[in-house]
């Protein structure tokens, strides 16, 4: 609870900060349609031609989130709730639970978030979302997880609308200081070239046309990114990426969503939330449930397919002294690793950069020291890879962050309740719709996946607003892939044309 009161004091700091940060742009991305953009916006032609062809491509699926236009960095809602407002209820406190709120607080909604533990800044164990590498990852993510086709489908779409509001963050200086976000290189290798792998030749194709920022296909990365020739990396190529602080960027969420208005409330659910479903709802006035709790969906959903892929980094300081300071993010995935260890490195801030990485499924212990021999195998790995790294000094005060990545068999659920309840009217039994909506099991990928899941969220809380039936997942693989390619068209036709934020 002190957790909670202290971030009240820090509100009208932030919105100091704020009115100074958005004195300058940031970067509009990506609308769909004109019916997004604000009335005193000005397209140019080429714009216009843009939004022509994205509204034709784009007209089944839902209208894209976008920052400056229908999500703002205002400390206050966007559409301001009035007495017929509706209220959700949030159980869950990471980061999809704080992005979730964000969007609905911005389209008008009343939002409590309940959560066992809130961020935290101590020598505790921190909450997933903090221990995350947090390196935003087009899929399938570095630990080798949602390689499924209905996440795959779905994450694509997801992760590039997370990435154009990460990189639009990024984009102003003084907003990327407050919220820990910046745009950094991201450099993959292979031990093979790309195209001897179909998927891996696949998944670059993709990323090219997607509109990130930056990509280029290069080997001669290896040698520019001091990668020792003997550790076997033959090809490579590179994209400007968002790369989070975490812990910075959970106390910015909090509080930005707390200055929207979001009530916190602490409380630990220990039941399957459509048990509990009539009482939380009456409790807090809500008319909606939404289950952002990771891993403990074992429990709040029933679903027993969840499960932990345990994770772990070394934190090394990174400030040029005993290693040549790294700026850019160096990676080799799961898939295209030969032993299928990866190699993951990121600077985390100025200061500090991470080392990894370890994921082991049905792992519940967090029990790693720097002496245990999966810790000493995965720091022997980065320094085989990048020599400097021999030399790098521990973080004295957070050596080893480890954690719980919320796994699932299947894919990632961003879904109505499909349970329902038999109800007598007038003599009639009839089936009732929970009003609960789920979004969990996003493994690694929590921060990549954040505004796209969220802006999914939203919309299945207007059906269950308008009492429409539930219907589970289904794959629109068509639909979402052109999506990838159509948010390309914005990306470069808008990437260069500033907006303010407005008060």
């Amino acid at each position: 609870m002190s957790q909670i009161v202290s971030l009240s004091a820090k509100i009208s700091r932030l919105r100091r900060s704020y009115k100074k940060a958005i004195k300058a742009p940031i970067i509009k991305a990506q609308p769909t349609s004109s019916s997004n953009l604000r009335p005193n916006t000005i397209l140019s032609e080429p714009n216009k031609s843009a939004l022509t062809l994205a509204s034709q491509e784009m007209s089944t699926v839902e209208p894209p989130l976008i920052l400056g236009n229908n999500l703002t960095l205002d400390p206050f809602p966007q559409q301001l709730p009035d007495a017929a407002s509706s209220t959700v209820l949030i159980v869950g406190g990471g980061v999809t639970g704080l992005v979730t709120a964000w969007v609905l607080l911005d389209q008008g909604y009343r939002v409590t978030i309940i959560s066992k533990e809130w961020a935290s800044f101590t020598d505790q164990q921190r909450l997933t979302s903090q221990i995350a590498g947090a390196l935003w990852e087009y899929p399938p993510a570095v630990c080798g997880q949602h390689t499924d086709a209905m996440s795959l489908s779905k994450s694509k779409r997801w992760c590039m609308v997370a990435y154009n509001i990460w990189a639009a963050i990024a984009s102003n200086p003084k907003l990327a200081s407050l919220a820990g976000v910046q745009m950094r290189s991201s450099n993959f290798f292979f031990p093979f070239p790309i195209e001897d792998q179909p998927t891996q030749y696949r998944k670059m194709q993709e990323i090219e046309k997607s509109g990130v920022q930056g990509f280029q296909r290069a080997p001669n990365l290896i040698q520019k990114q001091g990668i020792d020739p003997r550790f076997g990396a033959v090809d490579a190529y590179e994209h400007m990426a968002p790369v989070i602080d975490t812990d910075r960027c959970m106390e910015w969420l909090m509080i930005l969503v707390q200055s929207k208005g979001a009530k916190f409330h602490t409380e630990t659910v220990t039941d399957d939330l459509f048990n509990c479903e009539q009482e939380l709802l009456s409790r807090f006035s809500a008319d909606v449930l939404i289950n952002c709790t990771g891993l403990s969906a074992l429990t709040t959903a029933a679903d027993k397919t969840c499960y932990p892929l345990r994770g772990a980094l070394i934190r090394v300081v990174n400030d040029g002294t005993d290693f040549p300071k790294v700026d850019s993010s160096l990676a080799i995935t799961a898939d295209a690793a030969s032993d299928n260890e990866i190699v993951f490195i990121v600077p985390r801030n100025d200061n500090i950069l991470l080392i990894g990485g370890v994921a082991q499924p049905q792992r519940w212990e967090l029990d790693f020291t720097l002496e245990s021999p999966e810790i000493q195998r995965m720091r022997a790995r980065a320094e085989a890879f990048l020599p400097g790294l021999k030399r790098a000094r521990l973080d004295p005060e957070y050596p080893i962050a480890q954690g719980l990545r919320p796994a699932r068999e299947r894919n990632i659920r961003v879904e109505r309740e499909l349970r329902t309840r038999t109800v007598s009217l007038h003599g009639e039994q009839l089936e009732e719709p929970s009003r609960i909506i789920h979004s969990y099991g996003h493994g690694g990928s929590g921060w990549s996946l954040s505004f796209g899941c969220a802006a999914d969220v939203a919309a299945l809380v207007e059906d269950v607003l308008h009492n429409l039936p539930a219907s589970g997942m289904t794959m629109q693989e068509k639909v979402e892939v052109e999506d990838v390619h159509v948010q390309a068209v914005w990306n470069r036709s808008l990437r260069d044309e500033p907006i303010r934020a407005k008060l």
